[in-house]
Order: structure tokens, then C-alpha cells, then sequence
């Protein structure tokens, strides 16, 4: 790998000042202690005092002794000589670097103070086994490693080495632990397995594609037959991957890392690498693929299996609907047959005759076969329907005998079902009776004909039915997996959990007694219940009428506050201040300043880089986040914008954790801003999905014709600080309910902000989810529309909470609560330490479909916290207005976000989950970008107002928002320059709002 891998910002500032120390710095580092002030007192002259005091926080601060001391900044000489009681600083300063006794002081420094050079015997062996360590289980970016390098040296106080050297110990780390990762999954191949490995990459002589291309294009139509093809790639995978290595001692990010090149790169890409890494990249991308395949088989089957339920219950109404005629005709004529029955004017013996009368007995046999006949409970017409299309289930042989499944105790009866009905399939001798217990009442009458004989066809339908709510539910669940993996297996337990708990009850605020913890929690919910209900009868916002279902309560909406003339003129002076600028120029002066583009490393090993890579960077993030693909980009003449060049960087660069980590930059240069604090601290954030149709045939796309109309969609959840920036989101395919998806967006995110409120809409509401909040120290606030709706609970059966009383009128289960007390804080520790994935769990701890007792004491925790909340919302105008306002933010964010995505009518046309990820993933970074270019010039412009004397209020300029984009053109082709101000890191001049021309239209 090329050596000099640092940027020359980050060359510029090692060993030295980059500006002014901060007050903290000065008071860390160049604070003197009696005993430093006795050292320094050793030296005669103020000027040689002056100068080792300098040298001697410069040593603590930057890890080295400054070679050209007039870049000491006049701040830490002041400081210092304050300390020394001595003036005339710069002067001094002046004197202490000419003199010749400066040279003598640094080998004092070092030796009084006990540090040591690089060279010492053991230094260079110690940071490199830390350095291993830290690449080996995590990032491996050089750049990253390199500022973990100089925190351990000013750790382990080892004066830092030339730039050069650490860049080289760095290199040969990485090397090293690239050559240990290859030999690790390469060295036990067979040369049969090398050569069926190769054999991945070949074009066959009469094809047009390698294997590798082949398998990794996975299925996409929804289809029953699809299911069939699904199932033979996977067994072909099975093939290329029965004895290889395994990935269980290989780190995920590596072994993911090393897939994710294979799956991106041309093949002959792959066929060029070295012998053993080309071994090592094809194992990983096999055993993942292993795992990918097999949960492709389960999304289709899921699609496939839920179309055809839901196709089946709606035909069914239909009938049932077309049917109503006939049967409201023939019960009218039952009707007429039923009076003349209930007449006492008619004796007994004539009825028959009064009948037949009225009604020829023709016209009754015929309405009474019609109610024989249309009179069927819905079910049955559902089940009917169901029936009508046996060759639906052609697929299940081959699902059946493709995908390995494990059981969950709650999925056990169901596995048995499975496994009759492979015995079945193989005709292997007879099964015995046929398993039922996983079948609910619903369908257990279909599992026998009417003369009670085992039913084969109802059957299959039920344990189909069954099977894809057990996989959503994780009771049934495959062997290998990456997405329908059982998360229970991997919480915490043993000595672990044991070690884990005092930690984790800490950090999230919660006691480890359950009794103490539900104690204190039942305590604030009584006071609650008294305080809320003593004020509402001066609260005009709440009305709680008594009806015969119970009281109802209901909230006033909120009024709209109208802005006040100050924050109009405000904004508008703001906005008449702001550069106009092209989309391409914004991305590339963000770069310029943040230097985010710094995070997109090549996927093989991150060492890969070109000339200008930057300007290509940000050329994919521009071409994905506006859906305009690469044409309106594309320059023959600027080898970065060659249409090659933006393919390498899209195949290679682009990816889940680059993006993450580019957003990581632009959310702290947010942070850093003033004027984004006025907006908020970053301890708030909200969470909301935004829609995107996908018109392209694929199975990661699911139906809703509110959204999508008659085609299909993805929902982009995505998680936005109260600092106007994206922290995290979730691709998934079709429409959900926000609850499954809410704990992945706030638990997973990567970036210094950690907020612990999160908002959201109705839609993400859920008793579990405020039981999960409340165990990870975490406060849940949706907005909720039906107030009236909601239930509100308690833990005193005989407590008198006057007006709300009647409303409370539910009960808290805390015995169960404190019986799983211990497990509900292993779950939570489990969450938050990451070894289990969010959104697989709380599939598994949803409660409307035979919920675990673990589940229901976290719904029973989940009451007594949503209770809590309850009542404040009721009693809180100003609490709603705040939850309004950054669900707002949210809004705000995913109006830009469709301004930017202008391309191809605003749809999504990527056809795999990773293409869909990849590119709302930069979708993502683009609207943090355009955030933070409009925060830095609102801030400039504010400071031009102040100066100006405008009136500037704080009230007004916390209402202020950055997502505004009229003075962004969005559209057109694009040039990737810098005005050479804007590159040196300058400032565009703000607009004069009463000066025209031309730069100005």
C-alpha cells in the first residue's frame, strides 16, 4: 500500500498546533504544580523558565517537542507566564528561541518526566501488538489507525516518532494482518477446492458468464417458480461451500468486508488478486453468500406465501359481496314464510297451506337452497378459496427440501409439521400421525375432510400459513442466516451477564432489584395520576366526558403560533445573504472543510486510491442521491469524471460502512457549529419513514396502493437529530409498523450524537416499545393522534385519582414484571452492548400472536412507563408543541430529500436490498450535506446582521432552519470546481440583498 496515506491537513497537524488551544487544553496540559514550577525554577533567566514551562506543556499536549518553537501560539505563553508571574511574553519568547541552551532542555524534559523515545527497547513491539489488535477486530483504515497510534503513544508518554516512520509502522500492521486474515481462510484449502474456487471467475468457453456473476445476481420476480430457482442457487452454493473453511474466527467486518468485494467487483477483478487472497476473498463470499441465499428463499417465500393469503381473503369478500343479492332475496322470501308461521290468526293445521299460498313451494325450495348455499361463515369462503389453487404450493417440495430451519420451544410444534411433510415428500416408510399442535383454532378444520380423514391439502396450506408469521417471529428460523437469524441465542448469559450487570444498571438508570425499580416507577405513577388530575380542570385543552362505553377523553389540536414580524424579516435577510450555489460545488466545498470523502476507502483493503479520488467520491454520492445516474457527470476530459473511473468508485467505494462513517463526519462538523446548539443539544432526535416507489420487478419491495398505487415501494425509516442531521436508517421493502424497525435506527447509529428522547408518529407506538426504552435509559415520546384510544393504566386498585379514575381503569400486572426482572435486564444489556440485532428482537418480543411470559412482563413494564407518559402529555402543552416541532424537523428533511432525488420521476429503481441501501444510504449524506453547507453560511450571515445592527433575536434564530434550497441548483450537468478562496478554506462572500446584476440572477 502507498505510505503516505494521510491528507495533508492531517500531516500539517501531527506534533503540531493547529490554532489556539482551547481553555480546557491550557488548563489540562499547561498548568503548573508545585513540582513542575520546582523544576522550572532550576532554570536561570525568565526567559529559559518562560521557554521550559512551553516546551513542557507542548511535550503533554502534542506528544513532542516543538523544532520551531515561534509556532508556540501567544496564548500558551501567556498562559505559562502568567503561571511564572513574568511579562513581556512574546519578547522572551523570542530571546528563549535564539539562545543555544534551548537544545539541552528537551532531553531534561523527557528524562525528569519519564518519557521515552520510540527507539527504547519494547516501544515499537507494544504498539504494534496494539495496533494488531485493533485492526484485526476492527477498523483497518489507515487514517483511523493512525490517530489510535498517537492516542497510545501520548498514553504510554513516547515522544512521537517522524510522520513517516508511524506511517510506515502502520502500513506493515496492515499488511501483516491482511496476510493473517488470507492464510487464516486460505492455508486449509484442498488444491481441489483452490481450483473449484477459481473456477468462480472463469468464463465457461461457450458463456457469457462467470459463476461468480451468476450466483450473485439473486431472484427478484415473485413468483412460486422463483421459489424453485431460489432454492437450486442455494443448493448450488451449498455445493461450492461444503468443506470450506468456516467464518467463526474470522471477525465479521473482515469476513464482510472481503464478501462484499467479491459481490461488487468484476470478476476478472477478482481473478487478478494474489494466489491466497483470491482464495480467502472467494471463501468469504461463498460462506456468505451461503447465508444470503438462503435468507433470499425466505423473502420470496414470505412475498409469494403472503400475496397469495391475502389474494385469497380478498377474492373471498368479493364473492361474498357478489353473493348478497341473491341471499338478501331469498331471506326476504324466508321472511314472508317466517310471518305467516308467527300469525295466531292462523290455526296449526292451515300454516302449510297459508305458506303455500303466498309463496310457490317452488320459489321456497329454491331461496331455502340458496341460504344453504350462500349462508357460509367467511372462513369457510376464505378457506374455499384457498383450496380452489392448489398448484400455488408447487414451490414447497423444494422450499421444504432447500432450507434448514432450528425452532425456538414456541416453534417446536411447527418444526414437527415441517418435518412430517418432508417424510411425506420422500415417501419414506409412513410418518405416523400427523403433528397439529401448531395449528391454531382457525385452522383446525382443515385438517380434516368431513368424514374426518387427515386432510394433505389443509394441511400444507396451515403449516405454509404458519410458517411465514414463525419466521417473522423468529419461533422458526434457518441454520445460517445474516437477517432471520434467532437473536435469543446470543444474549448475554453466565458469567457474562453477571460481569455485564452492574454496568449496564448504571449506564441506563435502572435499578437491579426489581422490587426497588417497580417500587419507584409505581410511586411517580401515583403522584402522576394526582397532579395530572387536580389540573385538568383548568386545562381547556382536555375534555373527559362520561359515556356508556366509559369516560372519553379527548385533547384540542394544537393552535398554529403565527411568527412574529422579527423572525419573517430574519429569515428573509438570512436567506438574501445566502450564495447561490450548484449541488456539485456545495458537496465539493464540504469535503473541502470536513474532508468526509476521506471515509470512502476501497473494499478489498481500503488502500486502494487514484489521483483526485475525492472529486470522483463525490461524483457517485451527487449521481446516486439525485437518481440521475452517471450521464449529466460524465467528462472525457477530467480523468475523475470518466465514466470507468465513477463505476471502480461506486463498485468499490460505496458502501454501508463507508457511508456510515462519511456520515460520522458531517453530523460532528454539524455539531462543532454554534449555531446548530441554538437549535438543539443533540439529545433529541425523531424518527419517520419516507416513501419511495420501485417500479422495477423485485422481491425487496412490498405493495401498498395508498403509496405506491398499483406498484410497490420501499419505506426509508431514517432518524434525524433536533440539529436538523440524519444519525441513522432502515431500507425495507414495502410499508411497516415504525415499532419494528425504531430500536434498529437509535441503537445502531454511528455517530458522537447520543440522543435519549426519540420521537416519532402513532405509528411507532407500541406498550413493548416503552418497556424497551425504559430498560436502556432511553425516553420514548410519540405523537399521539387518538388520545381517546389509548389506555391508560395503573398499580393501585383502590387509589382515587378523582376525574381520571374512571380513565384508569386498568391494572398493572407488577408480579410478573418483577419475576422476569433479571431477564428483562439481560435483554436490554444484550441490546446494549450490541450482541444481539435490534430489529430482529423486537419481532420476537411483539405480543399479538401467543406472546412468551417474557414478552408480556415487558408489555406490562411498557403500560406503567406509556402511563407515565400519558399523563404528561395530557398536562404538557408545551411537551406536545416540542414533540410537534421536531417531527416538523423530520418533515422538513424528507421535502429536501425529494427535491435532491429528482432523477427518473423520483423512483427507486434498484433491484437488490444492498443497491437500495447504497443509494438512500447517499441520499442521506447529500441532505447532511446541504444541512451543513446552509448552517456555516446562516451562521456567517448572522454574524453580518449582528454587525450590521439588524435585530437578531435568540427566540427567532432557534426557529431558524437549514433544510431551505432555493439557492441550490439542483438540476442541469455538473462541474466539480472549487473557486481557489472556497479550496484554501475560505468563505464564498455573502449576497448583498439590494445589489443586482448578473451574479446575482
Amino acid at each position: 500500500m502507498p505510505v503516505g496515506f494521510l491528507s495533508d491537513d492531517q500531516a500539517s497537524r501531527y506534533g503540531r498546533f493547529a490554532g489556539d488551544p482551547t481553555p480546557d487544553q491550557l488548563a489540562r496540559f499547561f498548568h503548573l504544580d508545585d513540582a513542575d514550577r520546582a523544576f522550572v525554577s532550576e532554570h536561570r533567566g525568565d526567559h529559559n523558565r518562560l521557554g521550559v514551562a512551553v516546551q513542557l506543556g507542548s511535550l503533554r499536549l502534542l506528544g513532542t517537542l516543538l523544532e520551531d518553537m515561534s509556532q508556540t501560539p501567544a496564548s500558551v505563553a501567556r498562559f505559562a507566564g502568567d503561571q511564572l508571574a513574568i511579562t513581556g511574553t512574546a519578547g522572551l519568547m523570542r530571546t528563549y528561541i535564539a539562545s543555544e541552551g534551548r537544545w539541552r532542555h528537551g532531553p531534561r524534559i523527557r528524562d525528569r518526566y519519564g518519557y521515552r523515545q520510540f527507539t527504547d527497547f519494547g516501544v515499537a513491539f507494544r504498539l504494534n501488538r496494539f495496533l494488531y489488535a485493533v485492526c484485526w477486530t476492527g477498523t483497518d483504515r489507515p487514517s483511523a489507525l493512525f490517530d489510535r497510534a498517537v492516542g497510545w503513544l501520548l498514553t504510554a508518554k513516547v515522544v512521537l516518532p517522524g510522520l513517516s516512520v508511524l506511517e510506515r509502522v502502520i502500513a506493515r500492521v496492515r499488511a501483516r494482518v491482511h496476510r493473517h486474515l488470507h492464510s487464516r481462510l486460505a492455508d486449509r484449502l484442498t488444491p481441489e477446492q483452490r481450483e473449484r474456487l477459481d473456477g468462480l471467475v472463469r468464463v465457461p468457453g461457450d458463456g457469457r458468464q462467470s459463476p461468480l456473476d451468476r450466483l450473485r445476481d439473486g431472484p427478484y420476480l415473485q413468483s412460486g417458480p422463483e421459489i424453485g430457482r431460489a432454492v437450486k442457487r442455494l443448493e448450488e452454493v451449498r455445493a461450492l461451500a461444503a468443506g470450506l473453511p468456516e467464518l467463526d474466527r474470522i471477525p465479521p467486518g473482515k469476513a464482510a468486508s472481503l464478501a462484499r468485494f467479491a459481490s461488487m467487483a468484476k470478476a476478472q477483478a477478482v481473478a487478478r488478486l494474489p494466489d491466497d487472497r483470491r482464495a480467502a476473498t472467494l471463501v468469504a463470499f461463498i460462506r456468505t453468500l451461503e447465508a444470503s441465499a438462503g435468507d433470499d428463499v425466505i423473502d420470496l417465500f414470505d412475498a409469494v406465501s403472503t400475496t397469495m393469503f391475502s389474494r385469497a381473503r380478498a377474492t373471498a369478500k368479493e364473492a361474498r359481496v357478489r353473493t348478497l343479492r341473491d341471499l338478501d332475496a331469498a331471506a326476504l322470501l324466508l321472511r314472508d314464510a317466517g310471518a305467516v308461521l308467527l300469525d295466531d290468526d292462523t290455526a296449526d293445521g292451515e300454516v302449510r297451506a297459508a305458506v303455500f299460498a303466498s309463496i310457490e313451494p317452488s320459489a321456497l325450495a329454491e331461496a331455502v337452497a340458496q341460504i344453504t348455499l350462500l349462508a357460509v361463515p367467511s372462513d369457510a369462503t376464505y378457506f374455499a378459496e384457498l383450496r380452489r389453487h392448489p398448484g400455488k404450493l408447487r414451490y414447497l417440495p423444494a422450499l421444504l427440501g432447500g432450507i434448514e430451519l432450528e425452532a425456538a420451544p414456541a416453534g417446536k410444534p411447527l418444526l414437527d409439521a415441517l418435518n412430517h411433510l418432508r417424510a411425506l415428500q420422500r415417501g419414506a416408510g409412513k410418518p405416523g400421525p400427523a403433528p397439529t399442535a401448531f395449528a391454531p383454532k382457525a385452522w383446525a378444520g382443515q385438517l380434516r375432510t368431513s368424514d374426518g380423514a387427515f386432510d394433505l391439502a389443509g394441511y400444507r396450506l396451515a403449516t405454509v400459513d404458519r410458517l411465514r408469521h414463525a419466521l417473522r417471529r423468529r419461533d422458526v428460523f434457518p441454520v445460517r442466516s445474516l437477517r432471520y437469524t434467532d437473536p435469543r441465542k446470543a444474549l448475554l448469559k453466565g458469567a457474562a451477564w453477571e460481569a455485564a450487570r452492574p454496568v449496564i444498571c448504571r449506564t441506563v438508570g435502572v435499578a437491579a432489584s426489581g422490587d426497588e425499580e417497580l417500587a419507584m416507577l409505581s410511586k411517580r405513577l401515583d403522584l402522576a395520576y394526582r397532579e395530572t388530575a387536580a389540573r385538568i380542570p383548568a386545562n381547556k385543552a382536555v375534555t373527559i366526558v362520561g359515556s356508556d362505553h366509559g369516560a372519553d377523553l379527548s385533547i384540542e389540536p394544537l393552535d398554529r403560533i403565527e411568527e412574529p414580524a422579527s423572525l419573517t424579516r430574519l429569515r428573509a435577510a438570512v436567506e438574501a445573504r445566502l450564495p447561490r450555489v450548484d449541488l456539485p460545488e456545495l458537496i465539493m466545498e464540504m469535503h473541502a472543510r470536513t474532508g468526509f470523502a476521506g471515509s470512502f476507502t476501497h473494499a478489498s483493503e481500503g488502500s486502494a486510491r487514484a489521483e483526485d479520488i475525492a472529486t470522483t467520491v463525490c461524483a457517485v454520492l451527487l449521481a446516486e442521491a439525485t437518481n440521475t445516474g452517471f450521464e449529466p457527470l460524465i467528462r472525457r476530459d477530467a480523468p475523475a469524471l470518466r465514466r470507468s473511473r465513477l463505476s471502480w468508485v461506486k463498485q468499490n467505494f460505496m458502501r454501508a460502512e463507508t457511508l456510515t462513517a462519511a456520515n460520522a463526519v458531517l453530523v460532528a462538523a454539524q455539531n462543532a457549529i454554534p449555531l446548530a446548539h441554538r437549535w438543539g443539544g443533540g439529545e433529541v432526535a425523531s424518527a419517520d419513514g419516507l416513501r419511495f416507489t420501485v417500479p422495477v420487478r423485485t422481491i425487496h419491495a412490498g405493495p401498498n396502493p395508498k403509496y405506491f398505487g398499483r406498484k410497490r415501494g420501499v419505506t426509508w425509516y431514517n432518524l434525524a437529530s433536533d440539529q436538523f442531521t440524519g444519525l441513522n436508517a432502515e431500507t425495507v421493502p414495502g410499508t411497516f409498523r415504525d415499532s419494528l424497525y425504531l430500536l434498529a435506527v437509535v441503537l445502531e447509529q454511528e455517530t458522537e450524537l447520543q440522543p435519549t428522547e426519540i420521537m416519532t408518529d402513532t405509528a411507532g407506538y407500541t406498550d413493548t416499545i416503552f418497556g424497551i426504552f425504559h430498560l436502556l435509559g432511553l425516553q420514548f415520546s410519540p405523537r399521539i393522534a387518538d388520545i381517546g384510544g389509548a389506555r391508560f393504566w395503573r398499580v393501585d386498585g383502590k387509589a382515587d385519582y378523582g376525574i381520571l379514575d374512571e380513565i384508569a381503569a386498568n391494572r398493572i400486572n407488577i408480579k410478573l414484571i418483577i419475576e422476569h426482572w433479571d431477564d428483562l435486564l439481560r435483554l436490554a444489556g444484550s441490546l446494549k452492548l450490541g450482541v444481539v440485532r435490534a430489529a430482529g428482537l423486537t419481532r420476537v418480543l411483539q405480543t399479538n400472536d401467543r406472546p412468551t411470559r417474557l414478552a408480556r412482563a415487558l408489555q406490562e413494564l411498557g403500560r406503567l412507563v406509556k402511563s407515565l407518559y400519558l399523563l404528561r402529555f395530557i398536562d404538557d402543552e408545551s411537551y406536545r408543541r416540542r414533540i410537534l416541532v421536531q417531527l416538523n424537523r423530520s418533515e422538513g428533511r424528507h421535502q429536501l430529500a425529494r427535491v435532491i432525488f429528482h432523477g427518473k420521476r423520483g423512483e427507486l429503481r434498484q433491484r437488490y436490498r444492498e443497491g437500495q441501501e447504497d443509494q438512500l444510504g447517499a441520499l442521506g449524506i447529500v441532505v447532511n450535506l446541504v444541512a451543513l453547507w446552509n448552517t456555516i453560511y446562516m451562521d456567517a450571515a448572522l454574524d453580518r446582521l449582528r454587525d450590521e445592527g439588524h435585530e437578531v433575536l435568540p427566540a427567532d434564530v432557534a426557529r431558524l432552519s437549514p433544510l431551505g434550497f432555493k439557492h441550490i441548483n439542483m438540476l442541469g450537468r455538473y462541474a466539480f470546481t472549487l473557486p481557489e478562496m472556497v479550496a484554501r478554506g475560505e468563505l464564498r462572500p455573502l449576497r448583498d440583498p439590494g445589489a443586482t446584476g448578473v451574479d446575482d440572477a
